[in-house]
Order: C-alpha cells, then structure tokens, then sequence
C-alpha cells in the first residue's frame, strides 16, 4: 500500500501563479476589449444596429466577413422607378411612376390626359375632406374661398377661390399636377404628405367645392326638374 504525502503550497504562491494566469489572460491589444471571458454569450447580448444586415453568421463565413459586413449600411434609396409594393392589389396602380414632367408643357397634358379613377360619391366626397382639412385648409380656406388662417393671419396673398373665375373649372389632371409638383410660388409640392390615392380624394372635395358645396351635376339636375316643372303648368 502506498502512503500518500500531502504537499504544503506557499499560499503567497498560489497567488502569485493565479494573479499572473489572470493578467495573462486579460492582455489583448484591443483598448476596448474586456479581456478573456467565460461564456459570454450567456450574458452579454451583442447590440444590434439599425439598417446593418446580421445575415452573415461568422461561424460559417469567417469573422473577417462578418465585420465587414457588419460596418457597412444596408439601406438604400430604391432607385429611380421603383415601384413600392402595395399589399391590397386594388391600391397597386396608386404606386406606379407619375408620367407627366414638372414642366408647362406636363401640366398642360397632365389637364388633358389624367382623370380619377375613383368613382365620386358622397362618401368619397366625405374621406377627401377629411384630408383637406389636414393639409389645405390652412390657405384655401374651410370653404375654397382663399380665406384660410394664412391668410387672414399671415398677411400672405390669398390663392383664387375654387368657384370663382380662375379655378372653377380647372381640371383634376391638373390639380393632381400642382399637389404632386406643387404650382407658382405660395404652394409646394405636397407627394410626399400625401399619396397618390389621397390626392385624388382630396381633389373629389375641391371639386365638391368648386360646385359651391354641391354634388356636381346636381345643379343643372335640380335646374332641370324645376323647368320641366314649369313647363308642365
């Protein structure tokens, strides 16, 4: 049987070899780096950046790659013609490119050639004013007339009244143009307060006023039916 001797350890040794373990394992040339830890995955989350794409794991592609990756941002301006996505297929034709140039000449076609293709009812009418309280009412007035707070505030000249000789009969292909481009001077460009869908909401309410409140084409019926009327007797 072998009889086994303990050995007694300096304790002043036993430090010292655990002190210089742990200053050994704590150097590293990165100034920002904690030294050696156990496990850290399990308790230090790593911190994710906005528009960085992490879909690089550095197991299987290398730190390097990672890194790299990792210190470059993703995202990007779409370019030039794309179109967004719209998940309700009805709405994807309110995203395709506007056609017409921000010129004389693309606003007189935009007059000829553009028209709604949202069918004008009452309650259309009713959602287009809702958005021209948000963004118009502020110049135009609550009631087209040029009289908004701006105006009677601001000492700004007051744009034409939609019913009167100038707007009354404009047309909405070039409404669409001016709240897309913006017109003259007083009004900017409004694309990006409001989409494509919303504008021409916006512009079944102008239209509304421009009729002074009424439901076009319902004046010349009510016209109409009075003089049947009156022809009658």
């Amino acid at each position: 049987m072998l009889s086994m001797k303990s050995k007694n350890i300096n304790p002043v040794t036993l430090v010292a070899a655990l002190g210089g373990m742990a200053l050994f394992m704590g150097c590293n040339s990165d100034p920002d780096s904690p030294g050696r830890e156990y496990m850290p995955d399990m308790y230090r989350s790593p911190a994710i950046e906005a528009y960085v794409d992490y879909g690089q794991d550095p197991y299987y592609f290398g730190d390097s790659t990672a890194m790299a990756q990792r210190n470059t941002t993703s995202a990007r301006l779409p370019v030039d013609g794309t179109i967004v996505f719209s998940s309700d297929e009805a709405d994807a034709s309110y995203n395709f490119p506007y056609p017409y140039p921000h010129t004389p000449e693309g606003y007189e076609q935009a007059g000829r050639e553009l028209h709604s293709p949202i069918p004008m009812t009452v309650a259309t009418v009713e959602q287009g004013k809702l958005i021209y309280e948000k963004f118009c009412i502020e110049c135009h007035g609550p009631t087209g007339k040029g009289d908004g707070p701006v105006v009677q505030k601001g000492n700004y000249p007051p744009p034409p009244a939609y019913d009167g000789t100038q707007l009354k009969d404009l047309s909405e292909g070039k409404m669409f143009h001016s709240i897309t481009y913006g017109r003259n001077i007083a009004m900017g460009s409004h694309a990006s307060q409001i989409n494509q869908k919303e504008r021409w909401l916006v512009i079944q309410y102008v239209k509304y006023l421009q009729h002074d409140g009424k439901m076009p084409g319902a004046a010349s019926a009510t016209d109409s039916t009075t003089t049947a009327s009156t022809e009658a007797k």
